[in-house]
């Protein structure tokens, strides 16, 4: 009753204050291992009666999302801006920069009432002190020079020189504007915002982990090498531009003085990517001033670390993609390896490499491993929803007790049969019945010959007393079946003798009754 009461009054808690509350994802659950702990971090916080933003809250997944989304498009609309569009940027862009330098200034200060995950720790930290000092001391100089209100500065500038009359007057405004646009490249700085929220947009994440993982991190690889290419295109006609277009320079080459912006972006982009893949120089010439120069071999080099860090992370990525397939492909590499040595023959090889295939479908676990190592309760659960239905089909097995059922259902074992494959033969020991999840099974005596399929069943009377087969049991097709043995029966009917004494008067399942 006590814990009821701990979950209704943390979730009970209405308004904007549930936002700051940690939500129950799968992440949440796997740092505190069940609801119940969830619920109380939600408790703790509360009590505890400061205003932080926990690290797994709703109000943090949102606002993640949200400033990944800004921060990217600076770090593409800034290079533009200074690059391509000659001081008229327009009231949309400068008011954007506003609005994203406000955005950043009041993401620095609500950094000091966000709450922190410690690597090392599974408690959240949540005293504002510790907070205040653990950020002072990482990334608040960075954030503090990525958030520098540039904006403002560059949209009352733009006011005070479209106001000037005064030549000489508006020749140093255009100066100071040009020092503006360029001292904002710190702005640039923002991309190691972008890179922490890549990390940390996986923690909020409610979906599965692993895929949430694989794909943050090929959005996140594919990213910076889109940002390295769009930055370099800008380079490539902003270091002209300062230099204010030498006759020699590419630009004057192409005839781009007077293009619009979005060919001068495009020709510098080809050039860039042309010097970053080493396929030419993006243009007919070489460069003809070291500045030039410099400008292709910087490309190279960036282009080489791109492919660096492409090969590595794809090779990563491969390396961690589908564990069990490659587990399987190396299993069956020693498998040959064997049959070769023993010198078996072709036919019995190729049943063989069948059989694994038939049994495992090309991923290799174990299954007894995985069995062994879950709880008991969802041992029972995961044959429960594989077997429950082939059990209930056998007439002995209806409306027995439901712990009894348990019991059976943690002795049924997993067993794949080849077309042709024997599976009993008259007079061999009867010590098992066999429950056909897929497949064919024929039957057959001298009188009676049957042909079994999915969801039937086969040999029950054996797991309540040893016999010796009468009939002959051959697949007909690829089976999978799974089979309850008579050791395996008795250990299930231990403490409840209600149950063997019901069993016991069921017609055909008397000790002695005999059965296909």
């Amino acid at each position: 009753m006590s814990g009821s009461t701990g979950v209704g009054s943390s979730r009970a808690t209405s308004g904007w204050r549930s936002l700051l509350l940690p939500q129950l994802n799968r992440q949440s659950l796997y740092v505190y291992g069940s609801e119940v702990a969830v619920e109380k971090e939600c408790i703790r916080q509360l009590q505890s009666g400061v205003l932080v933003i926990h690290p797994f809250s709703l109000l943090r997944s949102y606002y993640i999302m949200c400033m990944m989304a800004i921060t990217f498009l600076n770090l593409i609309g800034i290079p533009m801006e200074i690059a391509f569009l000659d001081g008229v940027n327009g009231l949309g862009w400068e008011g954007f920069n506003v609005f994203s330098d406000t955005l950043f200034l009041i993401d620095v200060a609500l950094n000091f009432r966000m709450g922190i995950i410690p690597e090392d720790s599974e408690v959240a930290i949540l005293d504002v002190k510790q907070i205040r000092v653990s950020y002072l001391r990482s990334w608040f100089l960075l954030d503090v020079i990525a958030a520098f209100p540039i904006g403002y500065i560059l949209f009352f500038a733009d006011l005070q020189y479209h106001s000037q009359d005064n030549p000489s007057k508006t020749n140093r405004m255009m100066r100071i504007l040009m020092f503006v646009r360029i001292l904002s490249l710190i702005r640039l700085v923002r991309v190691s915002r972008l890179v922490r929220f890549f990390n940390e947009v996986e923690k909020v994440s409610n979906a599965n982990l692993e895929v949430v993982r694989l794909f943050f991190r090929i959005l996140s690889l594919f990213m910076m090498i889109f940002l390295l290419c769009h930055w370099n295109g800008c380079i490539q006609y902003f270091v002209p531009m300062l230099e204010e277009f030498p006759s020699d320079c590419w630009v004057r080459k192409e005839n781009l003085m007077n293009a619009t912006v979005s060919v001068k972006y495009s020709w510098g982009v080809f050039r860039a990517l042309s010097q970053m893949i080493a396929l030419s120089y993006g243009s007919m010439d070489a460069p003809t001033n070291y500045v030039e120069m410099w400008i292709v071999m910087v490309s190279m080099i960036s282009g080489c670390m791109m492919y660096t860090v492409l090969v590595a992370n794809a090779t990563t990525m491969i390396a961690n993609t589908d564990p069990t397939a490659k587990e399987y492909k190396s299993k069956m590499c020693r498998l040959e390896h064997y049959m070769t040595f023993m010198k078996l023959p072709p036919e019995l090889q190729l049943r063989i490499s069948s059989y694994y295939q038939a049994r495992y479908g090309g991923k290799w676990f174990d299954e007894n491993d995985i069995m062994d190592t879950v709880s008991t309760a969802l041992k029972e659960q995961i044959l429960l929803s594989m077997c429950s239905k082939l059990l209930q089909k056998v007439p002995m097995f209806e409306d027995l007790d439901k712990n009894f059922m348990n019991a059976v259902l943690v002795k049924l074992r997993y067993e794949v049969f080849q077309e042709g494959d024997v599976i009993f033969r008259p007079n061999s020991p009867g010590d098992r019945m066999y429950l056909i999840d897929h497949g064919q099974v024929s039957v057959e005596t001298d009188s009676v010959e049957r042909e079994l399929c999915d969801g039937d069943y086969f040999g029950e009377v054996y797991v309540l007393a040893k016999g010796r087969h009468v009939a002959t049991a051959k697949a007909l097709t690829d089976c999978q079946c799974f089979t309850l043995s008579w050791l395996g029966f008795q250990q299930a009917l231990q403490g409840f003798p209600a149950v063997r004494k019901h069993l016991e008067k069921v017609p055909g399942t008397e000790p002695g009754a005999c059965s296909l």
